[in-house]
């Protein structure tokens, strides 16, 4: 079967551009948000997954990520990031004629579950995160974006082996050339990756006031009426088992899925076994089973 596919732009909260992949040209719309640092290319596999389901599956840069704007003034709180999610939601139920489901991973999944509470999605998927996280996982995942943010590196096979030893449960690719999407070539001649690096140097309300960003996102959970899912990487370590009991307390009819050999980047791990839950989360929602 061949994908209708093309790569537009929305326009977020701020004015600014989000560059997007979709995939599919009819059927109900799923709004796909990578976490900080990653860009839409991180769900290729799943993005297409969903739309031979026929549904029309979205995959965004966020702000100051990928081929999207970067925010002049640097606003990069988890807020902005958040309504800028809203925005695409409307701009997708306005198109289609449906309020999108919307799969959100780390970053993605907080703003998921702040522009949540405006009551514009169809259903909600949260991959690998929850109000309660680790504080050691967030260091760690801070200290490998921040370690290269400013001086890039001399060259891609540099870039892959720092991500290799990051990622040691990861086999190493045979080729660096798909690391590319996620680095742009600097005037300088060095390769830095795809995100602006003012994003992680502004306060992280996550990392600076531990406390009220969890009762943030757990106010945003109590409020989650609408259908839900929770995949969680069976080796994460930001959600840890504790953070997931919690997460259900708090949202006590979402649907939860453990995803044997992932750590935090589930659909990097084993994507086929994360596709495999995302699909058979939406055919219960087709069928009015979820």
């Amino acid at each position: 079967m061949t994908l209708s596919f093309a790569t537009e732009t929305f326009i977020g909260a701020s004015g600014n551009k989000l560059v997007a992949d979709v995939w599919g040209a009819s059927g109900a719309p799923v709004l796909l948000l990578h976490g900080g640092g990653q860009t839409r290319h991180a769900w290729g596999a799943t993005a297409q997954a969903i739309a031979l389901k026929n549904y029309v599956a979205c995959s965004i840069d966020q702000r100051g990520h990928g081929d999207s704007e970067w925010i002049s003034d640097g606003r990069y709180s988890f807020e902005e990031f958040a309504k800028d999610a809203a925005e695409v939601v409307r701009n997708l139920t306005r198109r289609y004629g449906e309020e999108p489901v919307v799969i959100g991973a780390s970053l993605g999944g907080i703003a998921a579950l702040l522009a949540q509470e405006e009551k514009v999605f169809s259903a909600l998927v949260l991959v690998d995160i929850t109000p309660r996280i680790d504080p050691d996982g967030v260091a760690k995942i801070h200290g490998f974006m921040r370690a290269h943010a400013r001086e890039g590196f001399a060259t891609i096979g540099e870039a892959a082996q720092a991500v290799a030893d990051y990622l040691p449960h990861r086999p190493k690719p045979a080729s660096d050339e798909g690391l590319k999407k996620n680095l742009r070539l600097s005037p300088d001649g060095r390769w830095r990756w795809h995100w602006d690096p003012r994003f992680l140097e502004g306060p992280r309300n996550v990392t600076e006031n531990r406390e009220a960003f969890e009762s943030r996102l757990a106010q945003a959970a109590q409020r989650v009426e609408i259908r839900a899912l929770l995949v969680r990487g069976a080796s994460s370590d930001l959600v840890k088992e504790e953070h997931m009991r919690d997460f259900l307390k708090l949202v006590p009819h979402a649907r939860y899925v453990d995803v044997s050999g992932a750590r935090h980047m589930v659909a990097g791990d084993r994507n086929d076994s994360f596709s495999g839950a995302v699909l058979d989360f939406l055919a219960q929602l087709r069928a009015g089973t979820s």
